[in-house]
């Protein structure tokens, strides 16, 4: 009867250890599942190559409100916006580099910025040394005037008018191609806006809004024809090939717009800049 006993606990001792052996050796291959799973989400996570290493750069300028422009020392608008969205979604820095509008456009070219953005028009001059994101907003082109001035009622009117343009703007390059003689090209807006309000230009060409940031400004001075001359589409710019650039820009652009995002960011710095 011991005997019995005996090869009785023997057996059951030996099924304990064989079913503690198995749960030992069947959580072997999860956890070498859960490592392989783990390195396949980190090879997913989205990488980009910059200028700086972990940072992102945009080149601005930063007298575009709303788009950009400056509130305290920090650059922000619409465009600072983005481009945070955008660092954020590949765990970079953002660095906001401000400068005149003719460099922005540069600065990818010449390697010192991952991109430009500051209501960058995509135009056939400019697709020969730049590429472009896709479009995520538009804008008409106005003219701003003194209170009173009358002598532009039709585009055929600026002939005979002092013009002032930004250098490089997509109205720079539009009263070159009208061939008119009287324009003066400003590195910045505000510039611009003054000389016209002194009276030493008769009228500004430039987008609707910061045409409309510059009049809340300055609403006993200066006033908006009722007059579009032509609408743009805002793209941002990379270094000319740099299409890695491009399409990882493009991931976040898309999935902004698709959320709505740009549309409250344009509602949030219009009325923040008015």
């Amino acid at each position: 009867m011991k005997k019995l006993i005996s090869l009785i606990l023997a057996a059951m001792l030996l099924l304990t250890l064989v079913a503690c052996n198995g749960t030992t050796n069947s959580s072997a291959p999860a956890d070498s599942s859960g490592s392989a799973a783990s390195s396949q989400l980190q090879s997913e996570t989205p990488t980009l190559n910059t200028v700086t290493p972990g940072k992102l750069t945009m080149a601005t300028d930063a007298g575009f409100a709303p788009y950009e422009y400056v509130e305290g020392e920090k650059v922000v608008g619409i465009d600072a916006d983005i481009a945070q969205a955008i660092a954020d979604y590949y765990g970079l820095e953002l660095v906001i580099q401000d400068m005149d509008f003719t460099n922005a456009l540069l600065a990818p070219q010449n390697g010192t910025a991952d991109f430009a953005a500051a209501g960058v028009s995509i135009t056939e001059e400019r697709l020969e040394t730049m590429d472009f994101t896709i479009e995520y907003a538009e804008s008409d082109q106005v003219i701003l005037v003194r209170k009173g001035f009358t002598d532009i009622q039709s585009e055929e009117d600026l002939a005979n008018v002092k013009i002032g343009v930004q250098q490089s703007t997509t109205a720079d390059l539009y009263c070159q191609e009208m061939g008119f003689e009287s324009v003066s090209a400003y590195k910045k807006n505000l510039v611009a806006a003054e000389d016209l309000k002194n009276g030493q230009i008769d009228c500004m060409i430039l987008d609707n809004m910061p045409a409309e940031a510059i009049l809340a400004q300055n609403k006993e001075e200066l006033e908006i024809l009722d007059l579009v001359l032509f609408t743009d589409v805002y793209a941002m710019a990379v270094k000319k090939g740099n299409t890695e650039m491009a399409e990882a820009l493009n991931v976040v652009l898309q999935q902004l717009i698709e959320e709505g995002k740009i549309e409250e960011f344009t509602k949030t710095h219009t009325e923040a800049s008015l």
